[in-house]
């Protein structure tokens, strides 16, 4: 975790409570229950005012604000745990969130910058490549959008009509204008 400890005592209670409140967080977001989520992100702010530079702590509450619906609130959390230098598959999910909570929001510019950031450093995640081709459609660029589901669909799909036609329709994922 990126942050401040004074002993390593302190880091493993931290890390012990983190633990805790992720799991409340993910229980709640499981069962759809508010209370689970509010009380998670309670523990996620109470636990910030302690440790306003961790990194960890302000992308899960990102996490508890978008798991909760507020979406809005998220922004800042997920901001600031990436300026922070947040890493690895944490990093992933929370370019996802804000780009998807970006594009959820209807800003599509902010949408594709931090989702192109967020292919361009991990181009095996699905799950990024997606959402970047949901706000590219929203912003005209259905081409490109087109391109990517159209190559994530035949690079995952195990539908036999469609594995039938794969050259076919990964040629003409990159070449959607091409007539004869």
């Amino acid at each position: 975790m990126n942050g401040k400890f004074k002993n390593s005592s302190e880091n493993a209670n931290l890390r012990l409570l983190l633990n805790k409140a992720i799991a409340l967080r993910e229980d709640g977001r499981a069962k759809q229950d508010m209370t689970l989520l509010n009380e998670a992100r309670t523990l996620l702010l109470k636990m910030s005012e302690d440790y306003p530079d961790n990194a960890e702590i302000n992308y899960q509450i990102g996490i508890a604000y978008d798991n909760s619906g507020f979406g809005k609130d998220a922004i800042p959390y997920y901001v600031k745990a990436i300026e922070q230098g947040l890493s690895g598959p944490d990093l992933q999910r929370c370019l996802l969130g804000l780009g998807s909570t970006y594009r959820l929001l209807g800003h599509y510019a902010e949408a594709v910058e931090t989702l192109h950031r967020g292919v361009t450093q991990f181009p095996e995640h699905r799950g990024l490549q997606i959402f970047y081709s949901l706000a590219l459609y929203n912003t005209g660029n259905y081409k490109e959008a087109m391109e990517i589901v159209l190559m994530n669909l035949m690079e995952t799909t195990n539908d036999e009509n469609l594995q039938y036609f794969k050259r076919g329709i990964s040629y003409y994922a990159q070449h959607l204008d091409e007539t004869w």
